[in-house]
C-alpha cells in the first residue's frame, strides 16, 4: 500500500519520528503481505496537537455541515468496500464471503446509523429553567483490535465526527491495513485537517502514550480485559473519560423447550462465526442434562459442515486464528479442556486434515463441562464450544451469570415471555433471544469486566457528548 509507512496526520501522510517497521502476516500462509511504521509517544503529541488545533472550529461546525461530510464518507467507502474486504482478508484470515457480506458493511452501517441518529438529536433541551447542552467531549484517543476492524474503527469515529469531536486512532497492528484504507477515504470525503488522524503502533508505544496523553479528553479502547486494566490505569491521572469494550465468555442457555434442531445448528455458528474471535461469542452452551446427549449427536453431526480453510477456499465457513500467538493460545486451552476431564465431541488439538500451514484450528466442541474448568472461565477467542449440563432453569441463570464477564448472552425457548423472563436475569449487557442476530440502533457494551460506556446508535453517540447545565435561561 501506498501509505502504509506512513501515518495520517493533520491532513496529510508523514512520515513518522523514528524508522521502525512491522511485518503484517496473512494468517492463511504465515508469510508477510507489507510492512507497517510503528510509532511512539512523538508521534501521539503531533497527532494530538492536531487535533486539539483543529477541535476549536470542527465542534462548532453545523449538524447539517456533519451530516454532508458522513454522506460523503459513505459514498467514498461504499465504493471502496472492495478494497477493505480484501485487506481483511488478507491481513485477519476472514473468509472472502463473511469478509465482503459482514466484517465490510458493518462499517457501512454505522454511518448509516449514526446519521440517523444526528439528524433527529436534541443537543439542546430545556429542563425548568436550566438549559441542558449537549457538546462534543473533545479529543478523542481510539485503540481498536484486529478481530472486527473496521467494524470497530467505524462504531467509534462516526459517532465521534457527528458529535463534533476530533480524534487520534491507533488501530490493531496486527490488521492494519483496513484502517489505512479508512484514512484515504475520510481525506478524499474532505474531513478538515487534523480532525481524524492515524498512528500505527503497539500497545507499549503508541496505545500507552495515548491513554496518558494529557491532551487526550477521552480513551475509548475495544479489546482484551488484561490490555483495558491498562489503559484505565494510564489514564486514571489525567481523570479523562475512558470506555472499554472488554472480553466475553457468553452463555447460551437452551432451555428444555427449545426446538434443538434449530437451536443447537445456530448456536454453533454463532460461537464458530469468525473463527471464534468475536468477544460476544456465545461459547458456554447451558443445556439441560436430560438433553445433554441429544444436543451432542446434534453438535456431532453438525461440525463438519464447518469447512475450515483459506478465505478463497470452496466452500470455507472458517479461516485461520489471527497469528501464531493466538494459534498458541487455543491449541492450549483445547488441551487444558482434555486434561481436565471435559468430553471431547468434535475437533480437539492440531490443525484439519489437509492444512500443514497457517494458523487454522480444528472446530472443537466439549461436553460435560462444569463452569469451573478453565475452558468455561476463559476466553479462548476461538471455535471452541463448552456445553455444560444444567438440573433446573434456576441452576442455568447461576451458572451463566457466574463469570467475571458480562458482555452478552442468548437464550432459546418456544415460548417467548419465557425466554423474555429469562433475558431479564442475566447480568450481561446483550442477550439474544432465538438466534436474533446484532441491532446497530441498539447499545452494545458489557457489564462487569467485560468493560464500560456503550457503543452503537443513540447510546453509543452520547459517549463522545459532555452534558452542561447553563442555570437562568430564562
Amino acid at each position: 500500500m501506498e501509505h502504509s509507512l506512513q501515518f495520517y496526520i493533520d491532513g496529510a501522510w508523514v512520515e513518522p519520528a523514528e524508522s521502525r517497521h512491522l511485518d503484517v502476516i496473512d494468517p492463511s500462509t504465515e508469510e508477510s503481505i507489507g510492512k507497517i511504521a510503528l510509532g511512539g509517544p512523538k508521534d501521539v503529541d503531533t497527532a494530538v496537537v492536531a487535533a486539539r488545533k483543529a477541535f476549536d472550529s470542527y465542534s462548532r461546525t453545523s449538524v447539517k455541515e456533519r451530516v454532508e461530510l458522513l454522506q460523503a464518507i459513505m459514498g467514498i467507502y461504499q465504493r471502496r468496500a472492495g478494497d477493505i474486504a480484501s485487506a481483511i482478508s488478507s491481513e485477519m484470515g476472514a473468509p472472502a464471503w463473511f469478509s465482503q457480506g459482514a466484517q465490510t458493511p458493518s462499517g457501512m452501517g454505522h454511518i448509516a446509523i449514526t446519521m440517523q441518529v444526528l439528524q433527529s438529536y436534541k443537543f439542546e433541551e430545556q429542563v425548568g429553567k436550566t438549559m441542558i447542552l449537549h457538546e462534543p467531549v473533545g479529543v478523542c484517543g481510539m485503540i481498536t483490535p484486529w478481530n472486527w476492524p473496521v467494524n470497530q474503527i467505524m462504531c467509534k469515529v462516526a459517532p465521534a465526527l457527528a458529535a463534533g469531536c476530533t480524534m487520534v486512532l491507533k488501530p490493531s497492528e496486527i490488521a492494519p491495513l483496513n484502517a489505512l484504507i479508512l484514512a484515504e477515504i475520510l481525506d478524499e470525503a474532505g474531513v478538515p485537517a487534523g480532525v481524524f488522524n492515524l498512528v500505527n503502533g503497539d500497545g507499549p508505544g503508541v496505545g500507552a502514550a495515548l491513554s496518558a496523553h494529557p491532551g487526550i479528553d477521552m480513551v475509548s479502547f475495544t479489546g482484551s480485559t488484561r490490555a483495558g486494566i491498562l489503559v484505565a490505569k494510564a489514564a486514571a491521572d489525567t481523570v479523562k473519560r475512558v470506555t472499554q469494550e472488554l472480553g466475553g465468555k457468553s452463555a447460551n442457555i437452551v432451555l428444555d423447550d427449545a426446538d434443538l434442531a434449530k437451536a443447537i445448528p445456530g448456536g454453533l455458528n454463532s460461537c464458530f462465526m469468525n473463527c471464534g474471535q468475536s468477544c460476544n461469542a456465545p461459547t458456554r452452551m447451558l443445556v439441560p442434562s436430560a438433553l445433554q446427549e441429544q444436543v451432542v449427536e446434534i453438535a456431532r453431526a453438525t461440525v463438519p459442515n464447518f469447512i475450515v480453510g483459506p478465505p478463497h477456499g470452496e466452500g470455507v465457513k472458517i479461516g485461520p486464528a489471527v497469528s501464531e500467538a493466538q494459534w498458541n493460545k487455543i491449541q492450549g486451552l483445547i488441551q487444558a479442556g482434555i486434561d481436565e476431564g471435559a468430553t471431547l465431541v468434535a475437533g480437539g488439538t492440531g490443525r484439519p486434515d489437509g492444512l500443514d500451514r497457517g494458523y487454522f484450528v480444528k472446530p472443537t466442541v466439549f461436553a460435560n463441562v462444569k463452569n469451573d474448568m478453565t475452558i468455561a472461565r476463559e476466553e479462548i477467542f476461538g471455535p471452541v464450544l463448552s456445553i455444560l449440563p444444567y438440573a433446573s432453569e434456576e441452576e442455568a441463570i447461576e451458572i451463566a451469570n457466574d463469570t467475571d464477564y458480562g458482555l452478552s448472552g442468548a437464550v432459546q425457548s418456544s415460548n417467548i415471555e419465557r425466554a423474555r423472563a429469562v433475558a431479564r436475569r442475566l447480568r450481561t449487557g446483550n442477550v439474544h433471544v432465538n438466534g436474533s442476530g446484532p441491532d446497530f440502533t441498539g447499545p452494545f457494551g458489557g457489564y462487569k469486566q467485560s468493560g464500560n460506556g456503550r457503543e452503537w446508535g443513540r447510546f453509543g453517540f452520547e459517549e463522545f457528548l459532555e452534558v452542561k447545565a447553563v442555570t437562568g435561561w430564562e
